[in-house]
């Protein structure tokens, strides 16, 4: 799995779409109990706290942790242990504390930030939808600047972002799907508050991930001041987008909550850690289940925007499926899915071989990416090579060919040039053409 990082504006985010911080307890929309027993775990895994040390690690006012200590005070769960001034106290947990904490511990190991509800994620989610994100052609033309693709392809990616609708890309290999598909990423330029975890049913289910969540670069560490003034609840952290790219790995267990029996609670799959943002499926058809399984599992989500999982436990709850999913595939669609499914997907395009105009373009940024030389004729010459053989001229091989003509320049140390022996040496190698000791001339 990867990450694509996006170019982010802050100045693009609406302030109203910011999730208030708390101003007590039972404004968290957690359970006092479970707020507490979080505090105990906490310094039984951290040790000796301040208030000002638990707010930032619970990333909750300093009131609310003041208030929540005070109840593990009163419970001798909890002891002072220096105070120079009372912002300067230091808690830790009794022996009756030590024990609670362990009990706390075996029923689950997490001590991150605070969790939000399940009712205030779905709201959030649907406050910052990717279907509100409005792509121009404008756009489009400044993601795709320096990218040889056809207009008409650029039109229909275009209408395709607009919908919030899946996009299912196919064409033969070599023909840029996954290239086109990534590009995506720099349309997406506002940011969305993802959070650091979820409390349903009395289960954690955490959410942020760092390797897929790239916070903003002007988000700061919060101090135990901001904490209890802060604009936003810093139990959310404002992040780009969330792109997501997946290829043949992904199975159908991966699409379920990821429960983590040694520390007993969940990961979020990767269509939940994409939501308000892109899930990209590449090599279609590659992973393991079969493409039907696979495809069966999407039918839901795709057509209601929600989405269902199950706890360990049995219960069941619902997300919303905010998610603008591209599938990429070498196989035709008709084969890969039936008309049920066809019809719950937005938009279906075709990426086909380049013309003869947008494939010696691509071969010129080629050349003057690895300095090689050439005259207008040798990549003419090149062309007239894949017709007579009756080869595609897909996206992919002016770069395949030419880094192979290169590599051998600089192995034989000559100048890299798009003629001769060079470029035959890099067809032959490149096609595998059949007996190796005769070396087919261009």
């Amino acid at each position: 799995m990867a990450l694509a990082l996006l170019d982010s504006d802050a100045s693009n985010w609406p302030a109203s779409c910011a999730p208030l911080p708390p101003s007590g307890v039972k404004e968290t929309g957690v359970p006092f109990l479970f707020l507490a027993q979080l505090v105990c775990k906490t310094l039984f895994n951290a040790g000796p706290q301040r208030i000002s040390d638990l707010s930032a690690r619970l990333k909750l006012p300093a009131r609310i942790v003041e208030e929540l200590v005070d109840f593990l005070r009163r419970e001798r769960l909890c002891e002072v242990t220096s105070a120079s001034t009372a912002l300067q106290r230091v808690f830790t947990l009794s022996d009756l504390g030590h024990q609670r904490g362990e009990e706390y511990l075996r029923h689950n190991q997490y001590t991150g930030p605070a969790p939000v509800t399940l009712e205030a994620y779905q709201e959030q989610v649907r406050k910052q939808a990717i279907a509100e994100v409005r792509v121009t052609r404008a756009d489009m033309e400044r993601a795709f600047a320096g990218i040889v693709v056809s207009a008409n392809i650029l039109d229909q990616f275009g209408a395709a972002m607009n919908s919030g609708r899946a996009v299912f890309l196919y064409g033969p290999a070599g023909a840029g799907k996954s290239f086109i598909a990534e590009r995506l990423v720099g349309l997406l330029n506002d940011e969305v508050y993802i959070p650091h975890s979820i409390l349903v049913h009395d289960q954690i289910v955490r959410m942020f991930d760092p390797d897929v969540h790239v916070a903003t670069a002007d988000r700061k560490p919060a101090s135990p001041v901001s904490l209890g003034i802060a604009n936003a609840d810093a139990r959310w952290v404002k992040c780009r987008r969330p792109v997501i790219i997946t290829g043949g790995e992904l199975t159908l267990d991966m699409l379920d909550l990821q429960f983590e029996h040694s520390a007993r609670f969940y990961a979020a799959p990767p269509q939940l850690k994409a939501n308000n943002g892109l899930l990209i499926i590449d090599d279609l058809g590659r992973q393991k289940v079969r493409p039907d399984e696979l495809m069966n599992r999407w039918i839901v989500p795709l057509d209601r925007r929600l989405d269902y999982h199950a706890l360990h436990t049995g219960e069941k709850f619902m997300v919303p499926f905010d998610v603008t999913v591209v599938f990429c595939t070498n196989i035709s669609p008709r084969e890969l899915a039936d008309e049920a499914f066809l019809r719950r997907l937005g938009y279906k395009i075709h990426l086909g071989p380049l013309d003869e105009a947008q494939y010696r373009e691509v071969c010129e940024q080629v050349c003057r990416l690895l300095d090689i030389s050439h005259e207008g004729a040798d990549i003419d010459h090149l062309i007239s090579k894949f017709r007579s053989e009756k080869k595609p001229l897909l996206a992919c091989t002016p770069a395949d060919l030419l880094r192979q003509v290169r590599d051998q320049a600089r192995y034989r140390g000559v100048e890299a040039r798009l003629t001769g022996d060079l470029l035959a040496w890099a067809w032959n190698n490149y096609f595998v053409s059949h007996g190796a000791e005769q070396q087919p001339s261009l």
